[in-house]
């Protein structure tokens, strides 16, 4: 029935994790569905992979921006 209404009215998307400062995940409020900003700026639906692929970039924001504080 929820999907009834997306697909109605589009998805009301949530920022559930920040990746970097482009790339972010979301999640329907009303479906569920789970997405992800790709590189080209589209969303892509949150795959097994697309979820590791955006941990390791995650891991490497994360180090980067600590290293240039210091």
């Amino acid at each position: 029935m929820l999907s009834l209404v997306c697909s109605a009215f589009g998805h009301d998307y949530i920022v559930t994790r920040k990746i970097t400062d482009h790339i972010n995940e979301y999640k329907c409020a009303c479906c569920g569905k789970e997405v992800s900003n790709s590189y080209s700026g589209k969303f892509e639906l949150l795959t097994r992979r697309q979820r590791e692929i955006n941990e390791c970039l995650s891991t490497f924001f994360m180090k980067k921006k600590k290293l240039s504080i210091h």
